[in-house]
């Protein structure tokens, strides 16, 4: 591992110490000396819609989504206009104070219009629009309300009795997919539809499996006991996907620490690729502190993801899957996460908080990265096969954990 921080990205060890997110007034007019420039054509959005002088002209154009409640982990449709989205709703299950939850499924444009409710009860996490279909993949609780309602955002409460279910994009025609006590979600699929990848946590345990679209030929590809891997997205080669994990045995001294002295230090997290039947395992990151919520671009060279800056400031950054330096994203002085970028490549969706309490009042927001020239037009037909280590890192020997399952 490195000891000393990596350029600009490292952040102070006493920040907030994480697990993994499940799930007011007008901001200040740009400074008067600066010309707010035209709507882009893409995005529809001024990068000046909103920013303090501080930051302002630092971000790609962006707007907020409309006419929608608080809503996070929106992801684009296949038409790179219509969003899937977990999204407050009244009439979901309340998860009670201080838990994370209290939201269903829904359907909108990204420019807020044609929104569609898909479930009705229960609560909901991650969703996941199934390509070459009209049929969309969720996770709910609504065949399981009478079990405990767990927080999406601890995993040793979260919700159990979580199953996925297939609908089309009006909440017909619902499927169940799976069927059992257990937490599933993190549900996303192949780029051809025909598989579901998902995490799955037993006995406190969390993996990464995968079965077909209709639920069966269930395979668990990840095995390790202290890693906790989760979140897995397809690749543009169709080949790999990238997941997030950190280490039990990270949290619990993180927890022993706070308890001891009262110092409250990050989660450690790693980005990872792997093959699809969980070989080749990759490590992406190499930070000791979060590297969170990965998401890939479609042009199989980069990848976006969050990470925490000084004063507790969660951004989206970018980097290669062949190693360097991250590229900060987002400006937003408070909390910014949940990227998934669109199939064209031009789009970055992206949970902002705008409340005045931290993670309070998120809603999707909508970027143009189009000059970022991420698009599938730029896929040479594989990925960067391993990621450059910086200077001086040293490997972690935790990742023996993955076994030959690792690769070189």
């Amino acid at each position: 591992m490195i000891t000393q921080p990596v350029a600009r990205l490292l952040v102070p060890p006493f920040l907030l110490s994480i697990l993994a997110v499940s799930g007011c007034s007008k901001p200040a007019e740009p400074p008067a000396e600066t010309a707010a420039p035209a709507a882009d054509a893409v995005s529809q959005a001024s990068p000046y819609e909103g920013p303090p002088a501080e930051w302002a002209g630092k971000e790609l154009p962006v707007r907020k989504i409309p006419n929608v409640p608080e809503n996070a982990e929106a992801y684009y449709a296949p038409d790179n206009l219509h969003v899937i989205a977990q999204t407050q709703d009244k009439a979901a299950q309340d998860p009670g104070d201080g838990r994370a939850g209290g939201a269903l499924t829904y359907i909108f444009t990204d420019t807020g219009e044609n929104i569609t409710r898909i479930n009705d009860r229960g609560q909901d996490a991650c969703s996941w629009f199934i390509p070459g279909v009209d049929r969309i993949i969720w996770t709910s609780t609504r065949d399981n309300m009478d079990m405990p309602l767990g927080n999406w955002s601890d995993d040793s409460d979260y919700p159990q009795g979580a199953e996925l279910y297939t609908s089309d994009i009006k909440g017909g025609d619902i499927k169940r997919l799976t069927n059992n006590k257990y937490y599933e979600a993190e549900v996303t699929t192949s780029l051809d539809g025909q598989w579901v990848f998902f995490g799955r946590q037993i006995d406190g345990n969390m993996d990464i499996w995968k079965m077909r679209i209709d639920g069966t030929d269930e395979q668990q590809l990840t095995f390790t006991k202290d890693w906790q891997e989760g979140a897995p997205y397809p690749m543009a080669d169709g080949k790999h996907l990238i997941f997030r994990a950190w280490k039990r045995s990270d949290v619990e001294a993180n927890k022993k620490l706070r308890e001891e002295t009262g110092e409250r230090r990050q989660t450690p997290m790693t980005i990872f690729t792997m093959t699809t039947d969980g070989t080749d395992v990759q490590p992406r990151t190499f930070t000791d502190d979060m590297n969170w919520a990965p998401f890939a671009a479609p042009d199989g060279q980069h990848f976006f993801y969050v990470r925490i800056f000084e004063d507790n400031n969660w951004e989206v950054v970018m980097n290669d899957l062949a190693g360097g330096e991250p590229v900060r994203v987002t400006w937003n002085p408070t909390f910014d996460g949940f990227p998934a970028v669109s199939p064209d490549g031009k789009k970055l969706l992206f949970g902002r908080s705008t409340g005045e309490r931290f993670m309070s009042g998120i809603y999707t927001h909508v970027m143009d990265i189009s000059s970022l020239n991420v698009g599938p037009e730029n896929f040479k037909g594989s990925i960067p096969p391993r990621a450059a280590r910086p200077q001086g890192w040293v490997e972690d020997p935790a990742l023996a954990e993955f076994g030959d399952r690792l690769g070189s």
